[in-house]
């Protein structure tokens, strides 16, 4: 018991930068004591004590804000961060090295007994207040996103984001060439390629996919002619474009950021002061 308690504490410093010493985490860790009353009220589950197992399972929920049925499955090295709002259903399966934030939920999606609540492999991150609901499986090393919903299978090492969840990174070797393309296109000009693959419903991660696309169709039209044209002139050659560079737009993009968003934060000018001061600017 004691072997596993301290295995327990190393996980938390091995996931958790905050914390700073073991007295800490064994007196200030509520993610922690939901744990621990749950190996025990499960002990009690298991030998058929249901009712005291509840009782217990409901004096940690007080205790912690954290729900877990005894009657759940849970591996090694199981972490909850923060952990209020945390709920993990009867029937639910958790494997080793998982870890939970704050409002996630492994819920069920029907009424009939049986398996009816989420099975998550080895190495599972589980994002604040992801909600994976019914009898699905998802994938060791898989990550879902914070408010995701999720209610079908994910592989194993996918991302999945979104309501209802949508998966946005696979294997590299699952990818197409286009999204390959997408992707380089989006390196080359400072882009994050975070969701912009085709499988996200985001409409604006969608039009953001399409003027990648679009960039990287002109990109090879200018090289193609810039090709023609050399062969014309030898010297249109020794012409460069200038590079573009992240540091040079840092400073505009936390002018933009810093820029007042409502009337009062303006200095109280109107709607139609500010349409003017834009459009001098456009002009």
């Amino acid at each position: 018991m004691f072997k596993q308690i301290r295995e327990d504490i190393r996980s938390v410093f091995h996931r958790d930068p905050a914390a700073r010493n073991a007295f800490e985490v064994l007196t200030a860790y509520p993610g922690l004591h939901a744990i621990w009353f749950h190996r025990m009220a499960n002990a009690l589950w298991r030998r058929d004590f249901k009712w005291l197992a509840r009782i217990i399972s409901n004096i940690a929920r007080w205790l912690t804000g954290i729900e877990i049925h005894p009657g759940a499955t849970i591996g090694r090295r199981f972490f909850i961060d923060h952990g209020m709002g945390v709920v993990i259903g009867e029937t639910a399966e958790i494997g080793d090295d998982v870890t939970l934030y704050h409002g996630v939920t492994l819920g069920g999606t029907t009424w009939n007994k049986g398996k009816r609540h989420p099975t998550l492999g080895n190495n599972v991150v589980c994002g604040a207040g992801a909600k994976v609901l019914g009898p699905i499986t998802i994938g060791a090393g898989a990550r879902v996103g914070s408010n995701a919903v999720v209610t079908r299978d994910v592989p194993e090492e996918a991302t999945v984001v979104g309501i209802p969840g949508r998966i946005i990174k696979r294997h590299p070797e699952e990818e197409t060439p286009e999204e390959l393309k997408r992707r380089q296109m989006a390196d080359k000009v400072g882009f994050d390629a975070y969701a912009v693959t085709r499988e996200v419903s985001d409409p604006v991660a969608h039009a953001i996919r399409c003027l990648l696309d679009h960039m990287q169709a002109m990109d090879h039209k200018v090289d193609t002619m810039g090709k023609a044209l050399c062969e014309l002139k030898p010297g249109y050659c020794d012409e460069q474009l200038p590079e573009l560079k992240s540091e040079d737009f840092e400073a505009a993009v936390d002018d933009v950021s810093g820029m007042p968003s409502t009337e009062s934060e303006a200095g109280g000018a109107s709607s139609d002061d500010q349409k003017g001061r834009q459009n001098e600017s456009v002009k």
